[in-house]
């Protein structure tokens, strides 16, 4: 049971919850519950979790607010539940650092596809020719622990990133110097097993150059090339 992947559904509708409850744990999962960010943060803090479902529309503190706070504080995956049509709530919710989205009214069974999708990027990502999990990789000013998911400044500052980032950036420090196309950059970093959002690696990029460029709007570290798609410039070494 322990081996099981835990997976908590934040919602304020009960039959929500219950359904996937119901429905998560028919298929081999873990399922815990809360229907609000108070009752989200107390059993994070008892239980180990592996991947979040967040609903946008909660009372209180909204699903974007608590994205924001989770992407802030951990690096696990996140979900997120949003309405219909809500275009300008999804992008945002991309942002602030959810891997992925499913819209209500929703398949069951579509959701499922999407959670262990996103639970094999994060928890078994492709084995690849890369750098060895235990390297720290180093470009410009810092530092990328690949074991650890971890991206440190000179200063020692930890910048957290989520699993999408965490997968770009590897993407990008195995491949430097190299003109990446956006089909190329889907495959490396989430496999045509799963199904992309519109547009999702330039989301991606954007949120990872805010966190690693000195001027985000001016990027020097991950440029866009017209046409192509992007480059990662630097150089890369190994500690």
């Amino acid at each position: 049971m322990e081996n099981l992947p835990h997976i908590l559904v934040v919602d304020d509708h009960k039959e929500i919850r219950d359904l996937l409850a119901r429905f998560l744990t028919k298929h081999g999962m873990r399922v815990s519950t809360a229907p609000d960010g108070r009752h989200m943060r107390k059993i994070l803090e008892d239980s180990r979790i592996d991947l979040i479902v967040l609903d946008l529309m909660l009372p209180g503190e909204d699903g974007l607010v608590l994205c924001q706070e989770l992407r802030a504080k951990t690096s696990i995956p996140i979900i997120m539940l949003t309405a219909m049509g809500e275009e300008t709530d999804r992008i945002v919710g991309l942002e602030m650092g959810a891997d992925d989205y499913v819209s209500k009214p929703f398949n069951a069974r579509e959701l499922l596809a999407r959670v262990r999708a996103v639970l094999r990027r994060s928890q078994a990502f492709p084995e690849r020719d890369g750098p060895p999990e235990e390297s720290v990789l180093v470009f410009e000013n810092w530092r990328f622990k690949v074991a650890a998911r971890e991206l440190e400044s000179r200063d020692g500052v930890v910048v957290p990133l989520s699993t999408g980032e965490y997968n770009l950036l590897l993407t990008f420090v195995e491949h430097p110097q190299r003109v990446l196309s956006r089909d190329q950059l889907l495959d490396l970093t989430r496999g045509r097993n799963a199904v992309p959002f519109d547009r999702s690696i330039d989301t991606q990029v954007s949120r990872l150059r805010r966190k690693i460029e000195q001027d985000p709007k001016d990027p020097k570290i991950i440029k866009t090339v017209w046409g192509g798609g992007y480059v990662f410039t630097p150089s890369v070494t190994s500690e």
